[in-house]
């Protein structure tokens, strides 16, 4: 696949050129500070940032999407191989690689079967407030490096709270000291354009590392990108399914994510989405990453905003920045192992940051939807974990939904102002009700967890209102009917017509309507299907065959 699709502007070549150069600066320490995350080697993060700069570059979509390492997948990659390797770091480096290189395949079994949709499984409240408790979990888990103390281990905020208070007396003025200044440094940067943040810590850090070290401050250490290359260790009997399982958590966070900065930047820009695409080459970055034993790729939104930020205007800018990122590895590699750990701690904080705003929360609060499922997430996140927490935001999410779709409410329509329109009455109460007739629309489609609920409410609605001759059911909230549904629908149905009482349905959708017409009930008869809309249903004659036009009681 060319890289020249979405061409960029023939004069503005050279703004990817400086695009790909600003962003390597960035993403090459903040590469090498969420390997500290993942609990893996400086060099899993190094080589992560290529293959995902080069695979995406060459086969990607989006002109503006930065594929590397993630500080969300860093986490969940840390809490998925201490469940599975223990606190062993050998150990945690093969399993990390595996299930690196499981969930790449998971990214293209996905990809074959065109489930582009899959990110819509975690619904956007869900994900901001477990990228909010995530956040939380990170600043903490950096606050020893910041502190130049003992790592902490596990992601339960409680015990890393008490872990840190624990081990606070023990911190270094000197790692304290490098640490805050590069974060106001990181800080001014957002402020002052012209000040590169993250560069100068980085060059400061590196120009004091002599002297820090002697201070007491832990360095990156050595990167060594040949001991890593190798093949993966893959899981021995009992571990596969355990694996696959967190493999596919991976794929999660990782698809919504990058889904989420794709999309985004391709409507602000109006470009064309490919999701299915995108899903097969984060898949080949993730098997590549695996095989290499780097970490988990993904289209996070910081790196990508930079990428725009700065100018880029085709998929040039991620290639250049690989290139870039090369020649510092050939050319730069001591000094990067040079760079102080409260430096790299402060750049990882400063990214997540972005994330802890409470603002975040604002618009769900002011629009009255999804406040319980994002607090949900934030505290599911901060109290079981990092992986447990989102299976459990996602699982609270469906059961508000299912909740939701299963408890729906019944409304009872009426005339508006002489017009064509039918409105619900409790909500507009100049809408007059139809004399003789009962219009009932459900809030919610019907399926097989709501459909007898509703029509036990019909009939409620039905025994108390006196002389009725026809019941009107408005099903525009239905795309379809399940088989319960169609059952519950004749038991309706009957029991109507043993009243005397005709029944019809307006504005169908085919598929219910289809599914009707296959049931042939003899109480809904093809005509009493044709109402297209509730004024056609109501204006509509009676049947010269029905129950009323006998005179039955």
């Amino acid at each position: 696949m060319p890289v020249t699709e979405n061409p960029p502007v023939a004069s503005s070549w050279h703004l990817d050129l400086v695009s790909g150069l600003s962003i390597a600066g960035l993403l090459l320490p903040e590469a090498v500070a969420y390997s500290g995350i993942a609990n893996l080697p400086p060099q899993a993060g190094v080589i992560a940032l290529f293959v995902g700069l080069v695979v995406y570059g060459l086969l990607g979509h989006s002109r503006y999407a930065i594929v590397s390492a993630t500080s969300s997948s860093a986490a969940v990659l840390a809490a998925g191989t201490l469940a599975l390797a223990g606190g062993d770091l050998a150990s945690r480096a093969a399993v990390g690689a595996t299930l690196v290189l499981l969930a790449g395949l998971c990214f293209l079994i996905a990809g074959a079967a065109r489930l582009g949709g899959l990110s819509h499984l975690i619904a956007r409240p869900v994900l901001r407030g477990y990228t909010f408790g995530l956040a939380c979990v990170i600043a903490l888990k950096q606050l020893p490096h910041l502190f130049g103390v003992a790592d902490l281990h596990g992601d339960f905020v409680p015990k890393l709270v008490l872990d840190l208070a624990t081990v606070s007396p023990q911190m270094k003025l000197a790692s304290v000291a490098t640490g805050v200044l590069a974060l106001l440094l990181l800080f001014a940067g957002e402020r002052w354009r012209r000040l590169p943040g993250s560069l100068a810590v980085i060059v400061l850090g590196v120009a004091a590392s002599a002297w820090l070290e002697t201070q007491g401050v832990a360095l990156t250490g050595r990167i060594d990108l040949v001991q890593a290359l190798g093949w993966p260790r893959w899981p021995q009997s009992g571990e596969w399914l355990p694996s696959v399982e967190l493999a596919a958590a991976l794929l999660l966070i990782l698809y919504a994510e990058s889904y989420s900065s794709i999309r985004g930047f391709a409507l602000k820009h109006g470009d064309k989405v490919e999701p299915n695409r995108d899903l097969v080459v984060l898949g080949i970055a993730n098997v590549v990453s695996g095989a290499l034993h780097g970490m988990p790729v993904g289209a996070g939104y910081s790196a990508t905003s930079a990428n725009e930020a700065a100018g880029a205007r085709s998929r040039w800018s991620g290639l250049i920045a690989a290139g870039t990122v090369l020649a510092l590895v050939l050319f730069a590699l001591r000094w990067i192992e040079r760079i102080p750990q409260p430096v790299l701690a402060a750049i990882v904080i400063h990214a997540v940051s972005k994330s802890l705003r409470v603002s975040t929360f604002a618009p769900y609060l002011r629009w009255h939807r999804d406040r319980l499922v994002a607090l949900a997430s934030v505290v599911a996140v901060l109290s079981f974990g990092i992986l447990n927490g989102l299976l459990f935001a996602i699982a609270f999410s469906l059961m508000m939904l299912l909740r939701q779709l299963a408890t729906p409410r019944l409304s009872v329509l009426g005339r508006l102002a002489d017009g064509h329109d039918f409105v619900d009455i409790a909500q507009h109460p100049q809408a007059a009700p139809t004399m003789d007739m009962l219009i009932l629309r459900p809030e919610e489609p019907l399926f097989f967890a709501n459909a007898e609920s509703v029509l036990v409410q019909a009939r409620h609605r039905v025994e108390a209102q006196q002389g009725l001759r026809r019941v009107i059911l408005s099903l525009e909230e239905s795309p379809d009917l399940d088989g319960t549904v169609l059952e519950a629908l004749g038991d309706f149905a009957a029991w109507l017509d043993a009243r005397g009482i005709e029944l019809r349905v307006a504005r169908l959708k085919d598929a219910a309507r289809d599914a009707l017409m296959r049931m042939a009930l003899p109480q809904l008869p093809p005509q009493a299907l044709d109402d297209w809309s509730v004024e056609d249903a109501v204006l509509a004659p009676a049947p010269a065959s029905s129950s009323l036009a006998k005179g039955k009681p």
